[in-house]
C-alpha cells in the first residue's frame, strides 16, 4: 500500500477542510512522511490552531493555511482551485452542542459537506473524501442525522448528471478516536483531576475504540481505492465503558475514586453501529475493512466488476456489542502504548 500511496499523491496538492483538528493533524503527517504530496493546503476557522501547526511543521515548505469556514461556499469554492484531493474533517461532533444549537449544526455539518461538493464539482477534484461517524448509521441525535445527510450528499454526488467524468466521492465511517479532543479518555482524566470521580452514564454502555493513526490509515485506503459512492468502514474492536472508566481509576485513582451513574443523555445510545441491517445485504469484506456499496451498485458495472470477488458480509448489522471486545488487560495496554496514563499527555475535554 505504500508504494500506491506514494504513486497516488506524489506531486498532488491536497486541500484538508478541518485540517488542524485531530484526525487533521495525523492526516497531514502521514501525507508529509508517507505519501510526499506536492502541497497541503489546511483550511480552518481557528487561527490560534493554525499557529501551533505552523510552528510543528516549521521546516516543511509545502504545508499553506487558509483561514476559511466551510459554511462560505464562495471560500470553499476558492481553496479549492487547482486541488486534485480534497478531505473534509469539519463538523461539529459534541452532541449534547449539536442538539442545543441545531442550525449552526446543520449549517457546519450539512451545509459544510454540500458547499465542498458543488465546488468540487465546478473545480474538477480527482477525489474527495467526508469524513462520517458511527452515528450516522441509524441516527437518535441530531449530530448523527446531520453526518447522515452529509453521507447521502457525498454518495449520490457521483451519480450526479452534473457531475465531471472521472470525480469520485467517497466516505470513511470511524468510531470513538482514542486521542480526539472530547473522547472520554481525557474527560475521565480530567475529571479524576478536578474531582476525583468519573461521571458514567450507564454500566452496560458500549463504543467502538480506535487510534486516530488507524482511522488515517482507512481514509488513506479509501481514497486511493474507491470508486465513488462507497462507505469505508474499519473492523474495530468495542469497550464497555464501565471497564475503561475501571482500568483509568486503577491506573490514575486512588481507593477514594468514585464512579457517579449520571444516566443516559439526549441523543445517546446503549451501542453505536457501522453496518445496520439495511445495509448488509450491499456490504463486503475487504481484510481488514468492510466497503458498504451504493445504492445503485447493481446497475454500476464498474461497482458490480471490482467487488465481484469480495466475501459477502454474514452479519445482519455491526455493532459495538457484537464486535470483538477488549478485554481489561487490552485496554490497559492500548493506553499505555499511546501513553494516555502519562501526565503529559492531555487534551482539554472542551
Amino acid at each position: 500500500m505504500e508504494e500506491q500511496l506514494r504513486d497516488y499523491f506524489r506531486g498532488k496538492t491536497v486541500l484538508i477542510y478541518g485540517g488542524t483538528g485531530s484526525w487533521g493533524s495525523e492526516l497531514t503527517q502521514q501525507l508529509i512522511e508517507r505519501c510526499h504530496p506536492g502541497e497541503v493546503r489546511i483550511f480552518s476557522r481557528g487561527e490560534h490552531k493554525q499557529v501551533a501547526m505552523r510552528h510543528r511543521y516549521h521546516d516543511v515548505d509545502n504545508i499553506h493555511y487558509i483561514i476559511g469556514d466551510v459554511r462560505d461556499a464562495q471560500r470553499v469554492a476558492t481553496a479549492l482551485k487547482g486541488v486534485n484531493v480534497a478531505f473534509n474533517l469539519a463538523a461539529i461532533k459534541h452532541v449534547p452542542v449539536c442538539e442545543e444549537n441545531v442550525w449552526e449544526a446543520i449549517q457546519t455539518n450539512i451545509h459544510g459537506p454540500h458547499n465542498i461538493v458543488q465546488a468540487a464539482m465546478m473545480n474538477g477534484v480527482e477525489t474527495v473524501v467526508q469524513v462520517s461517524t458511527d452515528k450516522a448509521v441509524d441516527p437518535l441525535n441530531l449530530y448523527g442525522f446531520t453526518k447522515g445527510c452529509a453521507e447521502k450528499l457525498f454518495t449520490s454526488a457521483n451519480f450526479s448528471p452534473y457531475k465531471p467524468h472521472g470525480t469520485r466521492f467517497v466516505c470513511v465511517r470511524g468510531g470513538n478516536v482514542l486521542s480526539t479532543k472530547g473522547s472520554v479518555v481525557p474527560l475521565f482524566k480530567e475529571q479524576i483531576r478536578k474531582h476525583n470521580k468519573i461521571t458514567l452514564t450507564d454500566d452496560n454502555m458500549g463504543r467502538y475504540l480506535m487510534r486516530v493513526s488507524q482511522a488515517i490509515q482507512l481514509v488513506l485506503k479509501a481514497t486511493i481505492e474507491a470508486l465513488g459512492g462507497e462507505i469505508f468502514v474499519m473492523k474495530m474492536p468495542g469497550v464497555r465503558i464501565i471497564d475503561l472508566a475501571e482500568v483509568i481509576i486503577e491506573q490514575i485513582g486512588d481507593s477514594s475514586t468514585k464512579i457517579e451513574r449520571v444516566g443516559i443523555r439526549p441523543g445517546e445510545k446503549m451501542y453505536e453501529v457501522l453496518v445496520s441491517h439495511n445495509e448488509s445485504f450491499r456490504t463486503v469484506e475487504d481484510g481488514e475493512y468492510y466497503v458498504i456499496l451504493p445504492d445503485v451498485y447493481e446497475k454500476s458495472m464498474a461497482h458490480l466488476a471490482k467487488y465481484a470477488g469480495h466475501k459477502k458480509f454474514l452479519m445482519a448489522e455491526y455493532t459495538s456489542r457484537n464486535t470483538t471486545q477488549l478485554s481489561k488487560a487490552e485496554i490497559l495496554q492500548l493506553l499505555e502504548e499511546d501513553r494516555w496514563l502519562d501526565d503529559d499527555k492531555y487534551l482539554d475535554p472542551m
